[in-house]
């Protein structure tokens, strides 16, 4: 069965190759598009991507290991980022994440039981202005509130 798997994550991988090229200028955008459909991006796609694309596999690692937002491992279904500036402290960062830890009943770093839903901070979302900032997979919401990220929560439970 893993025979498989390979199989098809090659072939995916391929896909990916023809579609972006195979010059080190495909290499971020198919980390993307793998990381968008599996959620992580494992080893052996690694391994697959850094023979393809003729670079060696640290390098894809090192690339993956840069940005906050592709993994090495699966993460919940829905993420919920929480940006950690010093203006969205200012703002009130602190209380935002207590109400989301109380009320997932999990800390940032962790995801839920039920694979629901992963919590991490994130460095900036770029939102200084209308901190604190949150982004839940690919949506962004600013000025956010313990009460509105309750509300927030309780959308994509």
């Amino acid at each position: 069965m893993l025979l498989l798997e390979k199989n098809a994550m090659t072939e995916e991988i391929e896909l990916l190759v023809k579609k972006h090229g195979n010059s080190r200028s495909a290499l971020l955008p198919i980390l993307q598009d793998i990381q968008r459909k599996h959620k992580y991006i494992p080893d052996f796609a690694q391994q697959e991507i850094a023979r393809l694309l003729d670079i060696h596999p640290v390098e894809i690692y090192s690339v993956i290991s840069f940005y906050a937002f592709l993994n090495t491992h699966p993460k919940g279904r829905n993420i919920v980022r929480l940006c950690q500036t010093i203006t969205c402290d200012l703002a009130g960062k602190e209380n935002v994440a207590k109400a989301i830890e109380r009320e997932l009943g999990i800390k940032f770093g962790e995801t839920t039981k039920d694979n629901r839903i992963t919590l991490e901070y994130v460095n900036c979302l770029g939102m200084c202005d209308q901190g604190p900032a949150l982004l839940v997979n690919e949506r962004v919401y600013p000025k956010v509130s313990p009460e509105k990220a309750i509300q927030i929560l309780n959308e994509i439970k």
